[in-house]
Formats: C-alpha cells, sequence, structure tokens
C-alpha cells in the first residue's frame, strides 16, 4: 500500500472513504485484499475510528464486504459478476428508457450532454477514477429523469459493484477511462426518435463491455490470499 497520501486527522469521514475508495479502484489495494485496519489507520494517518466509518460506508456501496470471523476484504469481481451485471443493467437500463421516452424532454437532453461532455473531460485528462465517476453519472442520467424512486434505488445499490466492475474493464484494455468515442452513439440515439435502435444500442454496448471484462477477468492469475 506504499505511495497512498497520507490523511490530515480533522478530515471527514468521506474523505478517508474517498481516499480508501481511490486506492481500491487504481489497484494499489487489489480486489480479493483482506484489509488490515492498524496497517490503514497508520498509512491515512487517522485514528481508527474514523476510519471504521470510512469502511462501513465501503461496505453499504458495496465495495468491501465483511465476512463473519475472517474479516473484510474488497470485493473481487468474477465472471459469473459481470454475467450478473451485464443482465440486470442491461433490463434496468431499457426499462428506464421506456418509461421516459415520451417525456424527455429539453432539460434532460442538456443534462446528458452536460454529463457527457464531464465524462469526455475525465478521458482526456487520463484521470480513470474520475471517469467511473462520471460515466456512473452519465448512465445514472435516465434513472434520475424517470421520477421512478424504486428503480433509482435499485440502480444506486449498483453502483459499488459496477465502480469495481469498470475499473476491471479498463485493467482489461490497459486503458485510462473509457475509449473517448465510446458513448457517442449512446448519446446521439438516447437523443434520438428511435427506442427499438436505442434498445439494441444498450444491448450491445453492454454486451461488448461484459464480454471484453470476462476475458480478461479469465485469464487472470490468481491471487495471494484471494478467496474464490
Amino acid at each position: 500500500m506504499d505511495g497512498f497520501s497520507r490523511v490530515a486527522k480533522h478530515t471527514f469521514r468521506s474523505r478517508i472513504a474517498d481516499t480508501l475508495r481511490d486506492a481500491i479502484l487504481s489497484g494499489n489495494i487489489e480486489p480479493g485484499s483482506q484489509l488490515v485496519e492498524t496497517a490503514l489507520a497508520e498509512q491515512f494517518g487517522v485514528s481508527r475510528g474514523p476510519l471504521r466509518e470510512a469502511i462501513r460506508q465501503l461496505i453499504e456501496e458495496g465495495i468491501l464486504e465483511t465476512v463473519p470471523y475472517t474479516g473484510t476484504y474488497v470485493i473481487d469481481i468474477t465472471v459469473e459478476d459481470v454475467d450478473e451485471i451485464y443482465s440486470i443493467r442491461r433490463n434496468l437500463e431499457t426499462f428506464a428508457f421506456e418509461q421516459l421516452w415520451d417525456r424527455r424532454g429539453e432539460g434532460f437532453r442538456n443534462e446528458l450532454l452536460r454529463r457527457h461532455e464531464a465524462l469526455t473531460a475525465t478521458i482526456d485528462a487520463g484521470d480513470d477514477k474520475a471517469s467511473i465517476l462520471a460515466e456512473l453519472s452519465f448512465h445514472g442520467a435516465v434513472y434520475e429523469a424517470t421520477g421512478h424512486s424504486f428503480l433509482l434505488r435499485i440502480w444506486q445499490s449498483l453502483r459499488g459493484r459496477l465502480q469495481l466492475y469498470w475499473a476491471a474493464h479498463h485493467r482489461a484494455h490497459g486503458i485510462r477511462g473509457p475509449r473517448r468515442d465510446g458513448h457517442d452513439a449512446y448519446l446521439r440515439l438516447a437523443l434520438g426518435d428511435d427506442l427499438a435502435a436505442m434498445r439494441d444500442e444498450i444491448e450491445s454496448h453492454m454486451r461488448r463491455g461484459a464480454e471484453q471484462t470476462k476475458a480478461f477477468l479469465d485469464g487472470r492469475e490468481p491471487r495471494p490470499g484471494r478467496r474464490a
């Protein structure tokens, strides 16, 4: 865990959580790794109280998991996880667009364009961690615009796993963020008039990423301490 920036003692739990999340998404803390509170507290320069609160936050986000009588681990995305994420997202996002399609207005158009520009800016900057959050924000626009509170809660419950999934996807390509033009067709169709074409784009957009990430995970060497 060398190279982490130390966190000042007066920072809030969210700052510690952000630092820990960044270390996980960048691969400095590897998938499947067990967290050792004493080592992390020393590394971040904080007491164990706020560190534990930050760890609980990341557990709620779905980035960490606690195994009874064993400890707390970084979630390790598997091929089976990718298949499940793909199937859920494909259906959820299709449903979201179906709910919103006839109610898309100028506000939705402007917001989706703004979020696409923000995503492109993070890619141009080579900021992998920021691009993951920007991609979450971009895809989240349709869920937010539906006004469907239960659908939005389901989407939010997937965010932690999606961050880990996209981090693995980027490592599969050896890239710092998604392809710059990777969402151009998605954006064009989301603002267009052909719902059937949008359905097809959601399917192909998500299937391509899933297959590439699964190929990367299949060829990944087992890590010391990695759990099955």
